[in-house]
Order: structure tokens, then sequence, then C-alpha cells
């Protein structure tokens, strides 16, 4: 099998699936397994069409593409996604890194920039709650290294928590990866249930805590996905029981005012919510006693990340 065949071969397999587990983009997840297997960019694929496929690739090939028909993503095939232009593993064990959610990294950066403005001499403390791979809070550490906000000598404080073992596992191994060649980044794991294990007040807190209704997350697990419905269902109490509210709030309502407890005054909470109950989550972050509380788009135009600050 030459690449031109195997590319072919992906494409034709992924496009006649159907039901939940259709892939919307066959050709393009091809190409993306076939780019794993190859240690190879798409330029490689279009220009050595001829090439033929060592046994072992097209093996390893012809099983990802069958996986990949069972609706499993790609990216728990690879074990990696690019986030915030950065290469991050990935596992079952957390949600697959989304772009919309690189609006947190955003927004963390430009409070980053306006706190820094007003003590330049001071050392922030960052804490991503619900931290899964570690995406956003390694993206803000590392983005501020490489872009200059923060002098290298003084990179935000971060701390990653996950009430997940797994999910802090691989944060762990994120951070090492990502942030190992800048010296002074310095990075705590917390393995806690929101703040119950975790003490201390924050510059900024961020998080993408699960807000997906009940019904709606397993709806959503139907198709294959394999994303921890952990990491997925909003409508859980702190002792693990369901709330029964169906509105994908429950965690957000514990999860805001504990914030607010452990900011600094003048800290900000990032929060991402979905679209459909991000009107309530700002309702959420002003009954906690937040001030200044605004709500952001994501790339589709619908409302996504809520800001709050809290009061000097």
């Amino acid at each position: 099998m030459t690449v031109r065949q195997a590319r072919c071969y992906g494409t034709e397999i992924l496009s006649e699936v159907r039901g939940p587990e259709k892939s919307a983009t066959p050709a393009l997840d091809a190409d993306v397994l076939l780019q794993h297997i190859l240690s190879c960019d798409k330029t490689f694929l279009l220009f050595h069409g001829d090439t033929d496929l060592a046994p072992e690739h097209e093996s390893v090939f012809r099983e990802y593409v069958r996986k990949r028909c069972t609706g499993l993503p790609v990216a728990y095939i690879t074990g990696h996604k690019e986030f915030y232009g950065y290469d991050f593993s990935v596992s079952p064990a957390t949600l697959i890194p989304k772009p919309d959610t690189e609006l947190l990294v955003e927004k963390a950066l430009e409070a980053i920039a306006e706190m820094r403005s007003r003590s330049p001499e001071r050392i922030l403390s960052v804490c991503d709650m619900c931290a899964g791979t570690g995406c956003v809070g390694i993206s803000i550490v590392k983005a501020c290294a490489e872009t200059g906000i923060v002098p290298a000598a003084m990179l935000p404080l971060l701390t990653l928590s996950d009430i997940s073992a797994d999910a802090l596992a691989l944060a762990r191994m994120n951070a090492r990866n990502l942030l190992s060649m800048h010296k002074s980044a310095s990075v705590v794991f917390s393995r806690s249930n929101l703040f119950g294990n975790l003490g201390g007040t924050f510059d900024i807190i961020v998080s993408n805590p699960p807000y997906v209704p009940a019904s709606e997350t397993a709806e959503l697990l139907k198709d294959g996905r394999s994303e921890p419905a952990l990491a997925l269902n909003g409508d859980v109490e702190l002792d693990g029981s369901l709330s029964g509210t169906d509105d994908g709030l429950s965690v957000m309502r514990n999860l805001v005012p504990q914030c607010y407890e452990h900011l600094s005054p003048g800290g900000i909470l990032l929060a991402e919510s979905g679209e459909y109950n991000a009107p309530d989550t700002k309702n959420i972050f002003e009954r906690a006693g937040f001030s200044e509380v605004r709500a952001y788009m994501d790339l589709s135009g619908q409302m996504r990340v809520t800001e709050g600050r809290k009061p000097l």
C-alpha cells in the first residue's frame, strides 16, 4: 500500500460509517492518523504519494482507521492534541482540549499583563482548577515565557488541580514536557475535589469545569467518543451525587464561591461554560460577590468564558 492508497483507503472507510460514530472529516482524519504513524507533515503526504508504507505502518494504520470507525476521537488514538500552538499528550482520562478553550488562556494573559502593570515586582500565582491535561495553565505559563509578557525569572507560580488522579498524572507529564526548559517555572500538583484539599490564595484562577447537563452528557457519549463523564457532567454535587437540576451548573454553583474565597483581593476568576448556561453562570458570579462580571464570546460567537474580579 502506498501513501496515496492509504489516504484513499482511510477516507473511503471512514466515509462509509453511519450513525453517531460517523466522522465529519474523514479525509482529514485519515491524513492525521497517517502523519502520526509516519512522523511527517501534510506536505510529505502530498508529495510522496507513491512511497510504499512499511508493512508494520500499514498494519497500524488499518488498526487506527478501525478504531476511528467506532467513534474514538483521533486525539485519543494518536495520544496527542495541539492546544494554543503546543503539543499536549491526551488520554481518555481527560477531555480533549478544544480550540474554544484557548479563550481562557488569552483572557488570563490579558489579566497577567494588567496586574503586572500595577505591580511589576510581584510574582503572580495562577491556579488551573479542574485542570485535566493541564493545557490551560501550562499554556498560560509557557506563553508568558515565550512572548515576554513576564520576565523569564518571574513566571507565574502555577497550581494544577483535578479530582482525577489519572488526569493529574497526565498534567504532570505535560508540564514536564512543555515547561522543563523554562528554569523559573514552578508547578504544584494537587488532587482535590474543587478546593477541598487545596489551601492558599491566588491572583488568577482559571477553570474549565464540567458544565454539560446530565441528560446531554449521556447523549454525547453515545457516539463512542470515550471522554470521561466525570469531566462533562455538570449536574454533580460535591459528594458525587446527581443534583437533579439538569442545567449543568451544579459544579459551577460550588466552584465559584470557593474560588472567591481562594482569590486574593483584586484577583480574577475566568471560567468556561456552555453557551446555553453562560447567562446563569454570570448570575452565579454576581451572587458570589464578584464585581466587573462579563462574558466573552468564543470562535463561533457563542458566550463561553465568564470573568469576575474579587473586590479590593
